[in-house]
């Protein structure tokens, strides 16, 4: 008897021991970030991201180098046109026109000399051409030495505002140097955006759009403008230019959204996931990892390429749960749980 209940005792010591190391070998399931698929719009509404400026804006430079010896303004300074908002120091243009004058004095006294040598038949028509040639040399940089004294002031070109002062007084700076940059305030304020060359096709000049600012709550009317005739070679995005209609309390840099209303989409819209969805892309098709009740599973969906952070899909159902972060840890069939960004960077962390 005390033998059977020693082997009962030992039995179920070893059942109990196995049944506490079990969950302790269970691997917990995966940690990855999903966000659900929003269904297609119609695609007539394009949006477009991009910094405000004036249609015109002005970089202005001295002609000339030298050390700048009045500066004037500031940024924010408002200007007025034909104010003078720089100079440089006026000793070194003034000898060059001194010194420009000087050999046209001097051209026209050989000139006139072989002139009169040339009457008495001692010198030749061909002298005489070259003190001609010579004199007009003279006169020629002594007008170029006229202009540089005139471009050794900045005049302000339109009624606008300082953008961006780039010079000191007292620094020497080199012919085309920036040293202001102007805004004319009298010109349209515009939001210049790029755009997907599959989109832009789709704008036209005249149409109509909304333009918002983060910060403002109102909403500013605009227009289509101008749209660019070349892409970026880097992006391959157009330009397009919106000009903001009526006036408004807004600076130039500020960046806005445009929603440009293109009409309906000529071909069936897709969804939009994040492109780290994506784990291939083969031509129009690629593959993502979706949630069924806790367990990933591959689809493949069609695959309309990439527009800036986003990917464009067709294929999945509204509202399924797409594998983001992560997915590369995940495999077909395998279970996950799903976690907010900063808990599945600590999990990663611990991994």
């Amino acid at each position: 008897m005390r033998a059977g209940v020693a082997a009962a005792a030992s039995l179920a010591a070893a059942t109990a021991c196995s049944k506490a190391e079990k969950p302790a070998d269970a691997v917990a399931p995966a940690s990855v970030e999903a966000v659900a698929v929003r269904g297609p719009s119609d695609g007539s509404v394009l949006t477009a991201t991009g910094p405000l400026e004036r249609r015109r804006e002005m970089t202005l430079s001295f002609r000339i180098g030298g050390v700048i010896t009045a500066l004037n303004v500031d940024d924010g300074d408002v200007v007025r046109a034909g104010q003078v908002l720089a100079s440089l120091d006026p000793a070194g243009v003034a000898a060059a026109q001194t010194q420009a004058d000087v050999e046209v004095e001097r051209a026209q006294r050989d000139l006139a000399r072989d002139q009169a040598l040339f009457d008495k038949g001692f010198v030749s028509s061909q002298r005489l051409d070259d003190r001609k040639s010579a004199l007009r040399a003279a006169q020629a940089r002594a007008g170029s030495a006229a202009f540089d004294r005139r471009w050794a002031r900045l005049v302000s070109p339109a009624d606008g505002v300082v953008l961006q002062r780039t010079a000191q007084s007292g620094e020497v700076v080199q012919p085309g140097q920036a040293v202001l940059r102007i805004a004319d305030e009298t010109s349209p304020l515009t939001l210049r955006a790029p755009l997907a060359d599959r989109d832009v096709n789709r704008v036209r000049v005249g149409q109509s759009a909304s333009v918002r600012i983060d910060g403002l709550p109102a909403v500013v009317p605009g227009r289509v403008s101008r749209v660019g005739e070349r892409a970026g070679p880097q992006t391959g995005a157009v330009d397009v230019e919106i000009e903001l209609l009526g006036a408004h309390p807004l600076r130039s840099g500020q960046m806005a959204t445009a929603e440009i209303s293109v009409g309906a989409a000529p071909t069936t819209p897709m969804a939009r996931v994040p492109a780290e969805a994506i784990l291939e892309a083969d031509g129009k098709q690629a593959f993502v990892l979706v949630i069924d009740k806790d367990v990933a599973r591959r689809r493949a969906v069609a695959f309309g390429g990439f527009d800036g952070d986003d990917a464009l899909v067709s294929g999945l159902p509204t509202g399924t749960r797409v594998i983001t972060a992560g997915a590369g840890f995940v495999g077909d069939g395998e279970k996950v749980q799903v976690v907010d960004p900063s808990q599945l960077n600590l999990a990663a962390a611990g991994r």
